[in-house]
């Protein structure tokens, strides 16, 4: 099968092949994938870039997801499971393969049925960008009625983030860095906009809110956005729900303004959800596709010789939209 792999971490360019590797065969309880699409996100841009690969690791074949078609079984699944159409989720967490390939083997479970209204490039952002996104919205409970912050609103999570929020009846700011990414977000269910790179998203959120603050912010970087919650820009007893950061050394948090207005801090990494909370976003997920209540933006296609490529525009940051790795 063609693949693209890394055996060292560095530059796109400098590290990323195209090439031969065998075909996977699916042992007990696995299905294996012939992959339409691998979606690209930035953590594993930033896996490629600079996470060692592991002591006896040869190479890391990239990317947690994608989507494509079963076509073979291992012992303990179901042969009517060859021909679904699916989607990928973990494909390359805590394994040296993942979606950049042309087939992937893997537990039967990480491979999901995906509604014949959903092709195949939106598929292959659901893993992570709308798998973070609704944890997120599910760990602030009912919102209905609230207001919500939603930051990087026109992100890979951050717009299925306001798209569910919306969805849920609150009333969703979202900060952005472009007049055309503010379209973005308010095509997704955004009420308000705040051009962080233009504006003080503290003394716009407390206009916004009539000084009293939002009652939930979604957070991208938390090293950031920590700075909101000393600016009273978090409504009392609101929660901030956070999954990244751009700086991953210690971040100094606000004590007394946290005590106070006894407000929540939740922290995920949507790789290592437990059962249920998995359980929920899968079902969660699927019941929206088959609906048809989400809207999907891909923000560039890739061939899989033009895997580089594909990094490098991740890393930009500048598209609007997920980036995907076409692979038939």
């Amino acid at each position: 099968m063609r693949a693209s792999w890394y055996s060292k971490n560095g530059a796109a360019r400098d590290v990323l092949v195209v090439g031969e590797l065998p075909t996977p065969t699916p042992g007990e309880g696995e299905v294996r994938v012939r992959l339409a699409v691998s979606g690209v996100n930035p953590s594993d841009v930033k896996s490629r870039s600079a996470r060692p690969l592991g002591e006896g690791v040869e190479r890391i074949v990239p990317h947690s997801d994608g989507a494509g078609v079963i076509d073979a079984v291992g012992d303990g699944v179901s042969p009517g499971r060859i021909g679904e159409r699916v989607w990928i989720w973990n494909g390359q967490w805590q394994r040296t393969r993942g979606t950049a390939a042309q087939f992937i083997a893997l537990p039967q479970a990480q491979a999901v049925r995906l509604p014949a209204s959903t092709d195949f490039d939106a598929a292959a952002c659901l893993g992570i960008p709308a798998m973070t996104a609704f944890h997120a919205i599910r760990l602030l409970g009912d919102i209905g009625g609230r207001t919500v912050l939603v930051i990087g609103a026109s992100s890979a999570v951050g717009h299925y983030a306001a798209q569910l929020a919306a969805l849920r009846g609150a009333q969703v700011i979202g900060t952005v860095g472009s007049e055309a990414k503010a379209r973005h977000a308010l095509a997704a269910g955004v009420a308000t906009t705040i051009n962080y790179k233009t504006e003080s998203v503290a003394e716009r959120v407390r206009q916004l809110t009539a000084g009293r603050g939002v009652d939930a912010i979604i957070d991208m970087d938390f090293s950031t956005t920590v700075q909101l919650l000393a600016a009273n820009g978090l409504a009392p007893h609101g929660t901030l729900v956070c999954y990244g950061s751009n700086a991953y050394g210690d971040i100094a948090v606000p004590f007394r303004p946290l005590l106070w207005n006894s407000l929540s801090l939740r922290f995920f990494l949507v790789y290592e959800l437990t059962p249920p909370d998995r359980r929920a976003a899968l079902d969660g997920l699927s019941e929206l596709l088959a609906a048809g209540r989400l809207s999907h933006t891909i923000g560039a296609r890739f061939a899989l010789d033009e895997m580089a490529a594909a990094h490098e525009a991740v890393e930009t940051g500048r598209l609007i939209g997920n980036v995907v790795v076409r692979l038939d």
